[in-house]
Formats: C-alpha cells, sequence, structure tokens
C-alpha cells in the first residue's frame, strides 16, 4: 500500500476518506481511484467488532449471499446490475468472477469474493486501508468524506450525526408496511376517499384507497394474521425496543378480535361507491408513498410476518387479491437517515457539507442497491475533488431512481407524523413512468402487457445510463 499525505494540497494527492469498508465503501473507493485521486479507507474490524460480521474482510456478505435476480429486461435488480457494469463496479465485477449456480440469480461464493475485493483495493496504488472506529465526527482536516457504515454504524457516530443534524438516526426497530403497486390494485372494488372527505393540509378528500371487508373476511384475515409465520428477531436485536409504539400489525390482532377495527382497519367515515347502502365492518386503506403516484403503502401495517405469509395473507384483502409488492413489510434494528431532509442531491449532509453518506444508512436496502449508492458517491465526491461538477445519473435508470427516492422521491409525512422516508429496494415503481409500445392489431393484456412495460422501462434505462455515463446525458446536481 502506498503511504498518503493528507496534508498535502494537492487536488492529485489530497485523498478522501471513507469510513465502513462494507459493499459500499469498497465501491466508492474503487470508483474514486479509478479516476486517480487517493483513498484512505477506514474499517473499524477487526480491532472492533459487530453483531453481525463474522471476518474482517471488506465487502463481507452478512446475510444472503445473493444479488438477486441478474435479468436486465424485466427485471430492477437485473436493470441496477447491467448499470453497474457500464460504470465499471468493482462489487459487480467480483460477483460474476465468484458466481456460484443459482437459477436466473446472482449468487457468490461469500469467502472468495470478499477475499478478492480485499485483495483489488489493499493492493491498489491509491489505497490505504486503515484499521480502527472512526469514533464521532471525523477530523475537521478530513475534508472530503464519505460515510458507508452501513445499519451497523456504531453508537459513537450516530450520536455525533444525530447532535449535528438534530434528527435521529433510527438505531431501534424500524417498523415498515409493505408497499403495493398502484396498477396491481382492483379499482372495481377499492376507492378513493379520506375519512369524513377531510382534506387535510395539500389534500383533495380523497387521498386514500380504500379496501372494504365484510365481517366474515376481517374474521378470517384476523384469524391468518395470528396464525402466520413469524420472523424471529436476532440475538443482537432481541433488546431494541419498537419505534414510536409502531406495533406489528399480527401483535395487534392478538390483543383482541376487534383491535383492529379500531385501530388502523376502522371504518368510520367511509363510503364505498360502489355498494353505498352497505357500511364495510372494517377497512384496510393504502396512502401514496411516491410523488409518482406508482406506490401505495398499507397504512399501519408494519409487520414481522414471514415473506411468502404476508404476500398469501395481504392477498385476503378485497381489492388486493391481486396485489403485486414493491416492498413487503418488516420490522428490525436498523439505522438511517431522514435522507431526503438531510442530504443534498450528491448525496452530501446538509448541515456539514464535507460528509457524504453512502450505502444502506442513506435508506436504500439490498446488497447492490448499497453498493449502486457507494458507486454514485464515489463518482460525486471524485468530481468535487477534482474541481468537476458532479453529474447526476437521469431518473430513468436505475441508479436514478433509487437516488431520486433516497433524496427527495417521498410523500411528505402527514402533519404531526415523525417521517413519511422508509428504506427500499430498487423497484420500477421507483421509475417516471413509460407508455407501453403498441403493436398494430394487437391489444395487449394482463401479464403480456406489463412484461412490455418492463421492457419499455429497462430498454430505456439502458439507453439512458449510457448516454450519461458517456457524458452525453447529464443532469447538473444544483
Amino acid at each position: 500500500m502506498t503511504s498518503i499525505d493528507p496534508t498535502s494540497n494537492s487536488a492529485a494527492t489530497r485523498p478522501i476518506h471513507i469510513i465502513g469498508g462494507g459493499l459500499a465503501g469498497s465501491e466508492a473507493a474503487w470508483q474514486i481511484v479509478r479516476r486517480g485521486v487517493p483513498v484512505v479507507l477506514h474499517e473499524m474490524r477487526p480491532v472492533r467488532k459487530t453483531d453481525a460480521h463474522q471476518t474482517d474482510g471488506l465487502a463481507e456478505l452478512v446475510c444472503s449471499n445473493s444479488f438477486r435476480s441478474d435479468d436486465a429486461e424485466a427485471n430492477a435488480v437485473g436493470l441496477l446490475h447491467a448499470e453497474m457494469r457500464m460504470a465499471d463496479s468493482l462489487i459487480m465485477a467480483m460477483g460474476d468472477k465468484h458466481q456460484v449456480p443459482a437459477g436466473g440469480a446472482l449468487a457468490v461464493d461469500r469467502e472468495g469474493f470478499s477475499a478478492a475485493v480485499t485483495a483489488v483495493l489493499a493492493s491498489h496504488p491509491l489505497v490505504t486501508i486503515e484499521r480502527g472506529e472512526v469514533a464521532g465526527l471525523p477530523p475537521e482536516d478530513w475534508d472530503n468524506v464519505i460515510v458507508s457504515t452501513g445499519p451497523l454504524t456504531s453508537a459513537a457516530l450516530a450520536e455525533a450525526v444525530r447532535g449535528l443534524t438534530g434528527e435521529d438516526s433510527l438505531a431501534f426497530f424500524d417498523a415498515i408496511a409493505p408497499i403495493v403497486h398502484f396498477d396491481s390494485i382492483d379499482r372495481d372494488i377499492a376507492w378513493f376517499q379520506s375519512r369524513y372527505d377531510k382534506a387535510g393540509p395539500g389534500g383533495t378528500g380523497a387521498d386514500y384507497l380504500n379496501c372494504p371487508m365484510t365481517e366474515d373476511e376481517y374474521h378470517a384475515f384476523v384469524d391468518a394474521l395470528i396464525a402466520g409465520d413469524k420472523t424471529e428477531f436476532k440475538d443482537w436485536e432481541a433488546a431494541t425496543p419498537y419505534f414510536d409504539g409502531c406495533l406489528p400489525i399480527e401483535i395487534m390482532a392478538e390483543r383482541g378480535r376487534e383491535t383492529l377495527r379500531f385501530g388502523p382497519m376502522k371504518p368510520v367515515g367511509l363510503t364505498n361507491p360502489n355498494n353505498p347502502t352497505v357500511k364495510p365492518y372494517a377497512v384496510v386503506q393504502l396512502r401514496q408513498d411516491n410523488a409518482l403516484g406508482t406506490l401505495f403503502n398499507m397504512v399501519g401495517f408494519q409487520t414481522k410476518l414471514k415473506y411468502g405469509a404476508q404476500t398469501a395473507i395481504f392477498r385476503m384483502i378485497p381489492g388486493l387479491q391481486n396485489a403485486e409488492f414493491a416492498r413487503l413489510g418488516g420490522l428490525h434494528r436498523n439505522t438511517f437517515l431522514n435522507s431526503p431532509k438531510l442530504l443534498d442531491p450528491t448525496l452530501r449532509l446538509k448541515a456539514m457539507p464535507r460528509l457524504r453518506f453512502a450505502g444502506q444508512i442513506t435508506g436504500c436496502e439490498g446488497y447492490v442497491e448499497s453498493a449502486s449508492i457507494g458507486l454514485l458517491t464515489g463518482r460525486f465526491a471524485a468530481a468535487e475533488r477534482l474541481g468537476e461538477a458532479p453529474s447526476l445519473p437521469p431518473p430513468t435508470t436505475a441508479m436514478g431512481a433509487l437516488l431520486r427516492h433516497i433524496t427527495g422521491g417521498h410523500i411528505v409525512a402527514d402533519e404531526g407524523s415523525t417521517r413519511s422516508f422508509q428504506p427500499m429496494n430498487v423497484n420500477f415503481g421507483l421509475f417516471p413512468p413509460i407508455e407501453v409500445p403498441k403493436e398494430p392489431g394487437k391489444r395487449l393484456r394482463g401479464a403480456e402487457k406489463t412484461l412490455a412495460k418492463k421492457h419499455a422501462l429497462t430498454a430505456r434505462a439502458r439507453a439512458d445510463a449510457a448516454a450519461w455515463l458517456a457524458g452525453g446525458l447529464r443532469e447538473a446536481a444544483e
């Protein structure tokens, strides 16, 4: 490794400091040194261990060994793979090199993958790896810093950021409600209406999609919630309290059969225009989740049900029988920023612009999503160091859509609510809508139309990503 003088004033030799050697930090380091800018990569392991990691290797995969679907034509994460390969991603290159059989998914040999990423960065002449915890805010003479410490950010650093911003870092159980693709909701059953037609701040009086239940449907639903398979807390999560009293929907159901009818499923103030003389026994409400209006979240439905159980049980709800989920619910220990409020479009902390954030701490979920945000942050930081204006990826691309979600594509929280922003995997609901190409004499329906729409979205994204990476399609990071 090359020793770097951090006091040098030359743009070519002053390093960018990266805190955290996970997927995002490793990818950010690679993107920076590929542009001739040195990096000091700070990784606290093995000096200080975490509750989840087993080794001191960079880019260690702590859960699954899967990068999920590699289908770049009909899957959003597969599209993200393709865009990252186009952008010379280290994580994707080493993932491809250490691939193991997994059907249409990209799965990797954990140990070989981590060892390869570590070897590439440790042997690079512009990379210095320093082992040890960065406790609190980085020293003031670190003028260009990327924080990529993930969901297990050390308490000292999380507390320092909280003190600087006045925002909680959310290092506790984070309650996540499922999110449904709007075009998969049966509008012949569900209707738009706010309770008592109340408009509220910025509302219209028809701000919720309502799914009605009969008494029999409600009790069958409650039975299924109580009996459904639940995910157990990990040992290191067990002592962390629930956030703001957000109880899982199944725990509320266990507290009494009518609890949900007097909670998130109360039917008051609503009239079903499809059957106005019959009052629903219970109602499930969905609320717009993103500015594009393509995603709706199930209000009050945070859950610890396993994914398979969620899909089966939530499709028991009238109107959601064919629901496609952009994200399923969850409840887990997490550390992430209220990024739309705290970060600028290039992921700099508004309260201290010398700090950028990358990876899962910014509010994305998934290995590849975290690495992609590391890729972008590395490119932004390197451009800044070299005196260039950072260029944002177009929102029509997978990377651009994910970046927009993190930095401002959400709906502002209701008055009195803590937040509306939640972590998410990349999905087509984050992309600007597109018209499905029409073929003369042919009318697409159902699954065929859905597939055609995905193909149109991915074709547009790959073309725009190629133009952006070639410098021909740029969006200023104002």
